[in-house]
């Protein structure tokens, strides 16, 4: 006897929660922002707004499933099960936080802020649920499959992400490291373009030392936010990537040169075969994804990871 579906409530703390459990009280937090020109009544009406998302999105829940909550600080400590549909209430970024978590289980993005988040990952308002639910377990929902990118270190760590993994230093100090760009045999028209005139094919490519503020490498996701804000800076000529497309991008951030560090290395694009391959030459540098430095692979001198596109995705009920 197969069991029902469980449906996985994904939240955040809100501003309000955390301003209480700092201060103790309403009226110790009200104080605090009003002595920085800040209303409080703004701030608990949004969380009034998120706790009445999730009680609309909990009744919309068949009599007959399971269900559980998790909390974005204890993502990492959840185990989600192969027939869970995981709802995300919340803003677009908690989608991308829950990604890496998991394997291929529907995920339905609840804006409990409509206006205030873009909506590119939180698609749907709490009134949707009660449509959206009992068909998100069956295959065929019309579910987007949205590119992730991985990075594989030398000792097996391996880091997962929807939008974007950052490589640099602890603190985004300078980093220092070797960086290259290799391709796969099957690889196709593009993959592993640089900035500079600088490129790289398999074995015999052109690895380059850098001093740089860290290096970010995304996806089609992620072209809405921060590698999106490099891109555009930078005024690159080569397009970014659909959130569905099987391509990455990455740029290097303030390269310096030196007599020992380059800057021909600067940007590209990955295929669905190509790599990013980076090698500390600082004694610590660390990779995170999606903005969660609390989650980071860490490397010591001489290590080195691979960074592409990562064979699981993410299914986004449209």
């Amino acid at each position: 006897m197969s069991l029902a579906p469980r449906i996985v409530l994904v939240h955040r703390t809100t501003e309000y929660e955390e301003l209480v459990a700092h201060h103790g009280t309403h009226g110790q937090a009200a104080f605090f922002l009003s002595s920085r020109g800040r209303d409080i009544e703004e701030v608990a009406e949004r969380h009034r707004r998120t706790r009445r998302a999730l009680s609309d999105v909990t009744a919309a829940i068949p009599l007959t499933w399971r269900q559980s909550r998790v909390e974005r600080a204890d993502l990492d400590r959840f185990l989600f099960a192969p027939e869970d549909v995981v709802v995300v209430v919340g803003q677009d970024g908690l989608v991308a936080n829950a990604a890496k978590y998991l394997t291929g289980q529907p995920v339905v993005g609840i804006d409990a802020e409509p206006g205030r988040n873009p909506g590119v990952l939180v698609r749907h308002r709490p009134a949707d649920a009660a449509r959206l639910l009992p068909a998100a377990p069956a295959a065929g929902t019309g579910a987007e499959e949205l590119t992730m990118v991985e990075a594989v270190a030398d000792d097996t760590q391996r880091l997962l992400a929807l939008n974007e993994i950052y490589l640099g230093a602890a603190g985004h100090q300078t980093a220092r490291y070797r960086l290259g760009v290799e391709e796969g045999a099957a690889s196709t028209g593009g993959a592993g373009i640089v900035e500079g005139g600088g490129a790289s094919a398999g074995g015999a490519g052109v690895v380059e030392a850098q001093a740089s503020s860290g290096v970010l490498v995304g996806t089609g996701t992620g072209a809405t936010g921060w590698i999106r804000s490099v891109w555009q800076e930078r005024g690159n000529p080569l397009p970014l990537p659909r959130p569905t497309e099987d391509r990455l991008v990455w740029c290097v951030r303030e390269a310096w040169p030196s007599p020992t560090t380059g800057t021909s290395q600067v940007a590209g694009q990955l295929s669905a075969t190509s790599h990013l391959t980076l090698t500390a030459e600082s004694e610590r540098l660390i990779a995170f994804g999606d903005g969660m430095e609390g989650d980071a692979l860490e490397l010591t001198w001489g290590q080195s990871v691979r960074v592409g596109v990562c064979g699981r995705r993410l299914r986004l009920v449209g």
